[in-house]
């Protein structure tokens, strides 16, 4: 009888966990038996080692959506004022600004990095500048996949008009650009640590960096309701947006194994990047950037071949991602806000459409062997013939 392969994850968390099970099941019996559930000493703990890795402070939250809705409240972004971001990214990006008043501006990307396209990011800011219902007022850069944005193009653009930049690092903790890991590049910097992300708990948490100690202090009142401090003492209107201690304690057993996991999702990318380079479209990294392959996505030429690649994947029993299937603007919560933000209709968004209907993400960890590897890209060229 046949043997069948055994099967490949998309993510695999588990063989992450079976290095580290006891030492999870220690801590968190001490966090249950301390009763310290919410911002115990263990956030404390986590907070210390992001920052200690990322060169900024570090305020631990509960979620990377939390961490967007935080640090845009801290500099009063909310009605009238424009947040620029990519159209191609998750809803999250776009969700927050809305949900504080203010106007999402989508920015096509870029169709070799895939992050923002910075001559798309200026012209978006001169229509807004020229139309004058507008201020300007934040520019929101995605590290897509784990690929770090141009941040010295946002930084300058950002600079010129005098706007907060914004990093969503949630696929990206681990990238680096030139030499110096994401948090040091931008006013403030967004992390997600859903259970898929390059480091993920087993629920919902995240973290904000920035270089502001002033800014930190903020972050820290505006999770705990806005309270000073003494906790009934109320300074701003804040949110519930804490992160709890049993996900810190998580996080803290994973951050001993996330060094190497990055050297080893680099080898993972290497693999593929040998056997595909030159059949399939792959992401642009720069050489200044340092993925952190929190995504390997590749680049079919049309729907068509995607089709073909992702049935050759089904018929091998290998999974994929795509990532994503809609833009943003065409997305229905979005429509309306995007059909009005310039009279007479914005930009088009040609590259972010195309890319929905051509990217595709297969399996990627730092626990894949070059023989997984390969069997996935033998399946992917086997759809391209």
């Amino acid at each position: 009888m046949t043997q069948m392969p055994k099967p490949i994850a998309l993510f695999d968390m588990q063989a992450q966990q079976a290095l580290i099970r006891a030492r999870l099941d220690e801590r968190v019996a001490h966090v249950i038996s301390s009763g310290r559930f919410i911002n115990g000493p263990e956030v404390a703990e986590l907070e210390a080692r992001l920052a200690a890795f990322s060169g900024v402070h570090a305020v631990g939250v509960s979620s990377g959506t939390d961490a967007l809705q935080i640090a845009m409240m801290a500099e009063g972004i909310g009605r009238g004022d424009a947040v620029f971001l990519p159209a191609f990214t998750y809803t999250a990006t776009a969700e927050v600004p809305l949900v504080l008043g203010a106007t999402p501006i989508f920015v096509d990307v870029d169709p070799e990095s895939f992050d923002l396209d910075l001559a798309d990011l200026e012209r978006r800011i001169a229509l807004v500048l020229a139309e004058g219902k507008l201020k300007p007022r934040a520019i929101v850069g995605v590290d897509l996949f784990g690929l770090p944005a141009d941040w010295d193009g946002i930084r300058a653009i950002a600079a010129k008009h005098g706007m907060f930049t914004l990093d969503d690092a949630a696929q990206a903790f681990g990238a680096k650009l030139h030499g110096k890991s994401l948090g040091q590049h931008s006013d403030a910097t967004t992390l997600s640590f859903y259970p898929t992300k390059t480091l993920g708990c087993y629920g919902d948490g995240g973290a904000i960096l920035t270089p502001s100690e002033e800014r930190a202090a903020l972050y820290r009142s505006l999770r705990t309701h806005g309270e000073g401090g003494a906790r009934y003492d109320v300074l701003r209107i804040g949110m519930n947006g804490r992160l709890d201690t049993i996900q810190a304690a998580i996080l803290l057993c994973k951050m001993d194994l996330f060094d190497q996991e990055l050297l080893d999702r680099a080898k993972v990318a290497g693999w593929y990047g040998a056997r595909l380079a030159g059949r399939v479209g792959l992401q642009r990294v720069p050489n200044a950037a340092q993925s952190a392959w929190g995504l390997y996505t590749i680049r079919c030429r049309d729907a068509a071949e995607r089709t073909r690649v992702q049935d050759s994947l089904k018929a091998d029993g290998i999974p994929f991602g795509v990532y994503y299937p809609k833009p943003l603007h065409h997305q229905p919560a979005y429509a309306a806000s995007h059909a009005a933000s310039m009279a007479g209709g914005p930009p088009a968004l040609p590259v972010s459409e195309s890319l929905c209907h051509q990217v595709m993400s297969l399996p990627m960890h730092p626990y894949l062997t070059q023989a997984e590897v390969e069997r996935v890209c033998a399946a992917v060229l086997r759809g391209l013939e």
